[in-house]
Protein backbone atom coordinates (compact mmCIF):
# COMPACT_ATOMS: atom_id res chain seq x y z
CA UNK A 1 0.00 0.00 0.00
CA UNK A 2 2.66 2.38 0.96
CA UNK A 3 4.89 1.55 -2.41
CA UNK A 4 1.56 2.28 -3.89
CA UNK A 5 1.28 5.78 -2.41
CA UNK A 6 4.99 6.70 -3.20
CA UNK A 7 4.57 5.75 -6.80
CA UNK A 8 1.47 8.36 -7.24
CA UNK A 9 3.38 10.97 -5.14
CA UNK A 10 6.28 10.92 -7.55
CA UNK A 11 4.35 10.22 -11.02
CA UNK A 12 1.92 13.36 -9.90
CA UNK A 13 5.13 15.55 -9.01
CA UNK A 14 7.34 14.46 -11.86
CA UNK A 15 4.29 14.59 -14.19
CA UNK A 16 3.94 18.14 -13.61
CA UNK A 17 6.86 18.92 -14.22
CA UNK A 18 6.88 16.75 -17.54
CA UNK A 19 4.02 18.06 -19.11
CA UNK A 20 4.85 21.86 -18.28
CA UNK A 21 8.44 21.76 -19.86
CA UNK A 22 6.79 19.84 -22.69
CA UNK A 23 3.82 22.38 -22.97
CA UNK A 24 6.52 24.83 -22.67
CA UNK A 25 8.51 23.70 -25.31
CA UNK A 26 5.31 22.59 -27.84
CA UNK A 27 4.19 26.44 -27.06
CA UNK A 28 7.39 27.99 -28.31
CA UNK A 29 7.99 25.75 -31.12
CA UNK A 30 4.42 26.59 -32.27
CA UNK A 31 4.05 30.13 -31.82
CA UNK A 32 1.76 30.09 -28.98
CA UNK A 33 0.86 33.03 -27.68
CA UNK A 34 2.21 33.88 -23.75
CA UNK A 35 -0.07 36.44 -22.56
CA UNK A 36 -2.69 34.52 -21.17
CA UNK A 37 -3.54 32.78 -17.80
CA UNK A 38 -1.94 29.15 -19.35
CA UNK A 39 1.27 30.99 -20.67
CA UNK A 40 2.11 32.28 -17.83
CA UNK A 41 1.26 29.89 -15.11
CA UNK A 42 3.89 27.41 -17.69
CA UNK A 43 6.40 30.07 -17.76
CA UNK A 44 5.84 30.57 -13.94
CA UNK A 45 6.20 26.44 -12.69
CA UNK A 46 9.46 26.12 -15.43
CA UNK A 47 11.71 28.80 -15.02
CA UNK A 48 12.90 28.13 -12.03
CA UNK A 49 14.77 25.27 -13.77
CA UNK A 50 15.21 26.12 -17.07
CA UNK A 51 16.59 29.39 -16.62
CA UNK A 52 19.56 27.82 -15.03
CA UNK A 53 19.93 25.14 -17.84
CA UNK A 54 19.49 28.03 -20.67
CA UNK A 55 23.66 28.57 -19.87
CA UNK A 56 24.38 25.02 -20.57
CA UNK A 57 22.05 24.17 -23.04
CA UNK A 58 21.20 26.55 -25.73
CA UNK A 59 18.57 27.26 -27.84
CA UNK A 60 18.55 25.57 -31.42
CA UNK A 61 16.91 27.17 -34.82
CA UNK A 62 14.06 28.59 -32.54
CA UNK A 63 13.45 25.56 -30.57
CA UNK A 64 13.77 26.20 -26.71
CA UNK A 65 15.77 23.25 -26.25
CA UNK A 66 16.30 23.57 -22.61
CA UNK A 67 12.48 22.61 -21.70
CA UNK A 68 12.89 19.56 -23.62
CA UNK A 69 16.27 18.35 -21.64
CA UNK A 70 14.49 19.34 -18.48
CA UNK A 71 11.49 17.14 -19.34
CA UNK A 72 13.68 14.49 -20.39
CA UNK A 73 15.45 14.88 -16.87
CA UNK A 74 12.43 15.54 -14.95
CA UNK A 75 11.64 11.44 -17.17
CA UNK A 76 15.01 9.82 -15.92
CA UNK A 77 14.66 11.11 -12.92
CA UNK A 78 11.29 9.52 -12.39
CA UNK A 79 12.28 6.80 -13.78
CA UNK A 80 15.18 5.92 -11.53
CA UNK A 81 12.88 6.86 -8.28
CA UNK A 82 10.41 4.54 -9.47
CA UNK A 83 12.63 1.86 -10.01
CA UNK A 84 14.81 2.42 -6.57
CA UNK A 85 11.67 2.02 -5.03
CA UNK A 86 10.95 -1.32 -7.00
CA UNK A 87 13.93 -2.41 -5.79
CA UNK A 88 16.08 -2.21 -8.79
CA UNK A 89 19.88 -0.94 -8.46
CA UNK A 90 20.71 2.03 -10.64
CA UNK A 91 23.88 0.29 -11.52
CA UNK A 92 22.34 -2.37 -13.11
CA UNK A 93 19.21 -0.55 -14.95
CA UNK A 94 21.49 2.71 -16.31
CA UNK A 95 21.50 1.77 -19.60
CA UNK A 96 17.65 0.70 -19.37
CA UNK A 97 16.70 3.41 -17.51
CA UNK A 98 18.24 5.81 -19.86
CA UNK A 99 16.53 4.33 -23.00
CA UNK A 100 13.23 3.84 -21.10
CA UNK A 101 12.92 7.77 -20.27
CA UNK A 102 12.91 8.44 -23.68
CA UNK A 103 10.40 5.94 -24.31
CA UNK A 104 8.32 7.77 -21.56
CA UNK A 105 9.14 11.33 -22.97
CA UNK A 106 7.69 10.58 -26.66
CA UNK A 107 4.80 9.36 -24.63
CA UNK A 108 4.12 12.00 -22.81
CA UNK A 109 4.43 14.09 -25.56
CA UNK A 110 2.19 11.58 -27.31
CA UNK A 111 -0.18 12.11 -24.56
CA UNK A 112 0.13 16.00 -24.36
CA UNK A 113 -1.13 16.12 -27.69
CA UNK A 114 -4.04 14.56 -27.42
CA UNK A 115 -5.13 16.06 -23.99
CA UNK A 116 -4.95 19.74 -26.18
CA UNK A 117 -6.39 18.48 -29.12
CA UNK A 118 -9.63 17.96 -26.88
CA UNK A 119 -9.61 20.91 -25.02
CA UNK A 120 -9.57 22.42 -28.38
CA UNK A 121 -12.61 20.88 -29.50
CA UNK A 122 -14.07 21.92 -26.35
CA UNK A 123 -13.05 25.27 -26.62
CA UNK A 124 -13.97 25.31 -30.36
CA UNK A 125 -17.76 23.58 -29.00
CA UNK A 126 -18.52 25.65 -26.11
CA UNK A 127 -16.86 29.63 -26.44
CA UNK A 128 -14.88 30.00 -29.28
CA UNK A 129 -13.23 33.27 -28.34
CA UNK A 130 -12.24 32.54 -25.25
CA UNK A 131 -8.81 33.81 -24.27
CA UNK A 132 -7.55 30.40 -24.11
CA UNK A 133 -8.49 29.75 -27.66
CA UNK A 134 -5.79 31.22 -29.26
CA UNK A 135 -3.24 28.87 -27.63
CA UNK A 136 -5.14 25.51 -28.05
CA UNK A 137 -5.35 26.89 -31.94
CA UNK A 138 -2.12 27.51 -32.25
CA UNK A 139 -0.42 23.97 -30.77
CA UNK A 140 -3.57 21.88 -32.90
CA UNK A 141 -2.77 23.74 -36.23
CA UNK A 142 0.16 22.00 -37.56
CA UNK A 143 -1.31 18.94 -36.01
CA UNK A 144 -4.90 19.80 -38.01
CA UNK A 145 -3.13 20.94 -41.05
CA UNK A 146 -2.22 17.43 -42.25
CA UNK A 147 -5.28 15.87 -42.17
CA UNK A 148 -7.02 19.39 -43.61
CA UNK A 149 -4.85 18.96 -46.59
CA UNK A 150 -6.72 16.16 -47.46
CA UNK A 151 -9.80 15.71 -45.63
CA UNK A 152 -12.59 18.90 -46.59
CA UNK A 153 -15.09 19.52 -43.65
CA UNK A 154 -18.10 17.59 -44.05
CA UNK A 155 -21.44 19.24 -43.74
CA UNK A 156 -19.12 22.76 -41.57
CA UNK A 157 -17.88 19.85 -39.68
CA UNK A 158 -14.09 19.67 -39.17
CA UNK A 159 -12.70 15.83 -38.77
CA UNK A 160 -8.80 16.29 -38.38
CA UNK A 161 -9.15 16.29 -34.62
CA UNK A 162 -10.85 12.54 -35.06
CA UNK A 163 -8.07 11.44 -37.36
CA UNK A 164 -5.45 13.47 -35.19
CA UNK A 165 -6.48 11.18 -31.71
CA UNK A 166 -6.55 8.27 -33.90
CA UNK A 167 -3.23 8.78 -35.10
CA UNK A 168 -1.79 9.63 -31.52
CA UNK A 169 -3.11 6.20 -30.05
CA UNK A 170 -2.31 4.19 -32.85
CA UNK A 171 1.32 6.19 -32.56
CA UNK A 172 0.90 5.05 -28.64
CA UNK A 173 0.24 1.42 -29.75
CA UNK A 174 3.64 1.08 -31.65
CA UNK A 175 5.23 3.03 -28.75
CA UNK A 176 3.94 0.55 -26.34
CA UNK A 177 4.96 -2.51 -28.16
CA UNK A 178 8.66 -1.42 -29.48
CA UNK A 179 10.62 -2.37 -26.53
CA UNK A 180 8.74 -5.53 -26.43
CA UNK A 181 9.90 -6.14 -30.88
CA UNK A 182 13.04 -5.15 -30.09
CA UNK A 183 13.63 -7.39 -27.02
CA UNK A 184 12.13 -10.37 -28.96
CA UNK A 185 14.57 -9.42 -31.71
CA UNK A 186 17.82 -9.63 -29.82
CA UNK A 187 16.73 -13.74 -28.83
Amino acid sequence: MFGQIAELLVRTAFGLIIYLALARFFMQAFRAPFRNPVGQFVMALTDWAVMPLRRVVPTFRGYDLPSLVLAWLATFVQLAVLFSLAGGGLATGGSLLLLGSLFELVRSCLHLGMFVVIVQVIISWVSPYAPLAPVFDALTRPLYGVFRRFIPPIGNIDLSPLFVVLVLQILLIALDNTPRLLLTSMR
